[in-house]
Order: structure tokens, then C-alpha cells, then sequence
């Protein structure tokens, strides 16, 4: 007889992996699924207007973290995570970029994570997306994850792509294709003018199936052992907290931070670290929470003149014709284009990525336009800094410690700088240099090497990509193997980016979608 309140999977976190799992688990009638998310539902406005993704950030829908000081930039930094349906999904710039050959072929022979490979992952992307321009054998046309080019892009990003390859970029017109290097615009996870997360695309198309349960506002709190097995979870909701058995598996989609915190409320984790807490040890895993790292991006920025700035349509009527048309500047991700390349010679694949937007955005959009404005930014994408991850307080409702140990690798810091001259050359090339007024951050672009440098310290930021806390692979500091089970703990697998071990180069969304896709497949033993 079936237990009360048990299901075949729990899974933890309806962000972007555990809305794929979701969906693909409950294509089997006879496996009842359990779907659990902190936040609730993914209502706002705010979130299917491409242009207002940065509205959500420091709202309820937003686990507002914030990261330790920074020993090379002298601050701390916000970490915006999306607490709803569709998680980051929800809350992203859209871009979709699946990273560069190179990085999931070092997840293999790296790291030990057999099966994990270029050639093996390749499927799954594949699998995910619905491209409505790029075909086979390198793109899906007809998978859940609508891929499209955005509906407007602004004259001053078509401008920026022209002046990069004036610069000496190659013209690409598909990041994701044979070549990653090259300037030019990003295709987007929208579908006809407005953000397509992974609850558009997975999570509900199954709503209407009886073995998928979703409970919103649901706080996971720990995850239930017997002994080294995983049998369920218990969480908080407004009526208290509350027990769940999962009598297949528990599936963590926490994303890089929720994850390795949960493993370490439920006494997977450092062994001393945990004692500290108070926490007691069931399985010392040294590896939860270490391997932290992240894309940091920093800016250069002018004022503009004889255009327009894409937040100008941030009005009344502006809004009114995206609700009927769903066209005009309103659809921007505001990141329209960028590029990778590399910031010297001899790289396998390109260090640098870079992000322009038709406005001011700095600060992760909290400084206000006052004039209208171009933004660049330097994102570097092979990060060889790493950080960690360590608990404040066994009370699950506390945020996490957080250090991504940003440029603590003096490697990291000089190809940032390298490629801010080159975001200042590019702006002085071609047709884009006709419509910027005047340096606006930095206020002037005759910098010497250590004004350059305290530039890129102040301005520093996150991409909104952080990694690595659960590393897979068969290393002592690996977490979990290759099929993402936890080490020495039985139905128990985490599923999202904190698997990733490197994070990849470009944005992070596609490729956990892509982790998400192939985990279903090997729960299902596929």
C-alpha cells in the first residue's frame, strides 16, 4: 500500500532543470513525481516583457544574495537568483548560447565525467531546442525550448557588430554552430516578442497530467536519510513544516547555491564544517560547496547622439504596444550582441565573451538612465579563480556565505583588462563611433594601466552565472559521478549548474537545460 504523502521523485527547485525533469518524468504514467518550489508562480508581468527581466531583480521573486567582500575588488556583490516557476529562466536576458566544444570535452577528460562529452551532449541540446531559423544536424527545430531571432534589434547594436568586425572580429550569425568566435547578435529563448522560460517550454505542457503534483511556496529545509539512503525531504509551506517520502529518488535542482546548501543542512557536506554548525555528519563529502566560480563582466560606457536608447519605450504606450503586437523595443533582451574571442594567441578557445546594450546598464540596472547611452562589457568565460560556498547557520533560512574569490587569479584580471581596451578600440571603429557622444564610465577612455585597473575593480559585476558546487566527476572533490548521483548516498542526485565543474564559455541556461535533458534519460536508465 502506497504511503501517504510519497511519490516515485521529489524534485527540489522548479527553475530550469527541475522543470525539465518535471516534464520528462511524467511521460511515464505509471511514475508519480512530486515538483517543489520555494518561490511561487511566475506571474508578473515583468517576466514575459523580454526588456523588464532587470524589475525582478531585489523583488520577492529574487533570493537576493550577496556575496562576501571581494579581496580584489574591495566590495561585495549582489547575486540576483530567481525565486518562481521557471527560476533564472524567468528572470535571464534570454541569451541562448550552449558554450564552446572544448569546455564539455574537458568535463570528460578533465574530470572523469564519462558520457559527458561534446559528442555526447550534443543530442540533448538538440533534443531541447525549437530554432525557427537554424536547422540540423547542429539545431532542433522542433523541441520545448523555443530559439528565435529577436524581434527588434536596435540600430546601435547592428552598428557594434559592424564596428567589431571593422575591428578585426569575423561576422558569425550562430554562436552556437562550428565556430563560436566572431561578433555578432544572440538568438533569444523568446517565442514571437515575449520570454519563453522553461515553464513555457516544460513545466506547463505537463500540468495537465495526473502523476505531476506542483507545490509553490514550499522551502526545503533537508533531505531525509536513512542510514545512506535518501527518502524524502521535509519542507516549510504557510501551514508549517511538512514531510514528503520519495520512494525512487530525491532530486536536487537548487541551482549553485541552494543545492550545496541543502546537501550541508542534511549532513552531506565538510565533515568539520558541518560540526561547527552543529550539523551531524551522515556523509563527509569534502567537495559540497567548494569549486565556486563565476563569469564576472565589467563595462564601458558613452553617452549617444542622433539615436535613440531602447529604455525610451519604457512607457505608458510603450507597453500598450507590446501587450497587442507584442513588437517594438519592449521585446529587447537588452544584451542584443556581443562576441567571443580570445585575449591571446595560442588558446584553444576564446576567453572572452562580450555583451552590448542600447542603453545604460551598469550596476545590474539599478542606476537609473538619466541620458541616453551605449552599454559594452568584458565577460570572462574561462575562469581560472575559484571560490566556495560555506554555511552562515544550520537554519535553512539563512543565505549561504558566498565567495566566488572574483580575480584571485591574477590571469583572470589581465585578460579583463585586456579586453576593455579592446571594447574602447572597438567603439572608435567603423559605423558605431558616428553615434557615441562622450566616455560616460569610465568618464574618459585615456587611461593608463592603473586607472584601467581600478575602473575594472569598482565596476566589476556578475554575469549571473555561478557554478561548480557540486562538482561532477570521479575526483577527491567531486560530488557527484557521471550519472549526477551523490557520492556514497544512494537516491539522491542533484541536477543543475552546480554540477558543472568548469563553468561553460557563454551563458548558462542552455546548458542546464541540456544537463536536465540527459539526467532524465539516465534516471530512466536510457
Amino acid at each position: 500500500m502506497a504511503r501517504p504523502d510519497a511519490f516515485d521523485y521529489v524534485i527540489v527547485g522548479a527553475g530550469s532543470a527541475g522543470c525539465v525533469l518535471a516534464n520528462r518524468l511524467t511521460e511515464d504514467p505509471s511514475a508519480s513525481v512530486l515538483l517543489l518550489e520555494a518561490g511561487g508562480e511566475d506571474d508578473a508581468d515583468e517576466i514575459r516583457i523580454p526588456a523588464a527581466f532587470a524589475n525582478l531583480f531585489k523583488t520577492k521573486r529574487d533570493w537576493n544574495y550577496e556575496t562576501t567582500e571581494q579581496k580584489h575588488l574591495g566590495k561585495s556583490a549582489y547575486w540576483p537568483r530567481a525565486k518562481m516557476l521557471g527560476g533564472c529562466s524567468s528572470m535571464n536576458a534570454m541569451i541562448y548560447i550552449r558554450g564552446n566544444r572544448a569546455d564539455y570535452d574537458a568535463w570528460r577528460d578533465r574530470f572523469g565525467a564519462r558520457g559527458w562529452g561534446f559528442d555526447d551532449v550534443l543530442p540533448y541540446f538538440v533534443r531541447a531546442e525549437g530554432n525557427t531559423r537554424l536547422g540540423g544536424p547542429l539545431h532542433g527545430t522542433d523541441g520545448p525550448l523555443r530559439v528565435e531571432d529577436r524581434v527588434f534589434t536596435h540600430e546601435l547594436t547592428h552598428a557594434w557588430v559592424d564596428s567589431a568586425v571593422a575591428w578585426g572580429l569575423k561576422r558569425t550569425d550562430d554562436f552556437n554552430g562550428e565556430s563560436q568566435e566572431g561578433a555578432g547578435l544572440y538568438q533569444v529563448t523568446c517565442k514571437k516578442g515575449r520570454r519563453w522560460s522553461a515553464a513555457d517550454a516544460y513545466l506547463r505542457p505537463a500540468l495537465t497530467r495526473p502523476n505531476l503534483t506542483v507545490r509553490t511556496n514550499a522551502h526545503v529545509t533537508r533531505v531525509l536519510l536513512d542510514g545512506t539512503r535518501a527518502t524524502g525531504v521535509s519542507y516549510v509551506d504557510s501551514s508549517g513544516e511538512r514531510t514528503v517520502h520519495a520512494d525512487a529518488e530525491v532530486l536536487l535542482c537548487g541551482g549553485a547555491i541552494n543545492s550545496p546548501q541543502l546537501l550541508m543542512l542534511s549532513g552531506i557536506g565538510p565533515a568539520e564544517h558541518l560540526r561547527e554548525h552543529g550539523i551531524e555528519v551522515a556523509n563527509g563529502l569534502p567537495g559540497v560547496g567548494q569549486n565556486l566560480h563565476d563569469h564576472p563582466a565589467s563595462p564601458i560606457i558613452w553617452t549617444t547622439r542622433g539615436t535613440t536608447d531602447v529604455i525610451d519605450s519604457a512607457t505608458p504606450l510603450g507597453l500598450v504596444r507590446w501587450q497587442l503586437t507584442k513588437r517594438g523595443p519592449l521585446t529587447s533582451n537588452i544584451g542584443e550582441a556581443g562576441g567571443f574571442y580570445s585575449t591571446v594567441d595560442g588558446l584553444a578557445a576564446p576567453n572572452m565573451q562580450f555583451h552590448v546594450a542600447p542603453t545604460l546598464f551598469y550596476d545590474n540596472g539599478f542606476r537609473e538612465p538619466t541620458v541616453s547611452g551605449f552599454t559594452s562589457a568584458t565577460t570572462l568565460v574561462d575562469v581560472a579563480s575559484r571560490g566556495r560556498l560555506r554555511l552562515r547557520s544550520a537554519n535553512p533560512f539563512w543565505r549561504p556565505e558566498l565567495d566566488p574569490a572574483y580575480y584571485a587569479e591574477p590571469a583572470d584580471f589581465e585578460a579583463t583588462l585586456s579586453a576593455l581596451r579592446t571594447l574602447i578600440e572597438i567603439g572608435r571603429s567603423g559605423p558605431l563611433a558616428r553615434y557615441l557622444d562622450k566616455p560616460f564610465l569610465p568618464d574618459t577612455h585615456e587611461l593608463d594601466d592603473d586607472a584601467l585597473a581600478e575602473h575594472a575593480r569598482q565596476n566589476t559585476q556578475t554575469l549571473y552565472h555561478p557554478v561548480g558546487t557540486c562538482a561532477m566527476g570521479t575526483g577527491d572533490l567531486a560530488v557527484v559521478d557521471p550519472e549526477l548521483r551523490v557520492h556514497g548516498v544512494t537516491g539522491l542526485r542533484v541536477v543543475d549548474a552546480s554540477i558543472m565543474p568548469v563553468v561553460p564559455r557563454g551563458n548558462t541556461n542552455a546548458p542546464t537545460i541540456m544537463v536536465a535533458e540527459k539526467a532524465a534519460d539516465l534516471i530512466r536508465s536510457r
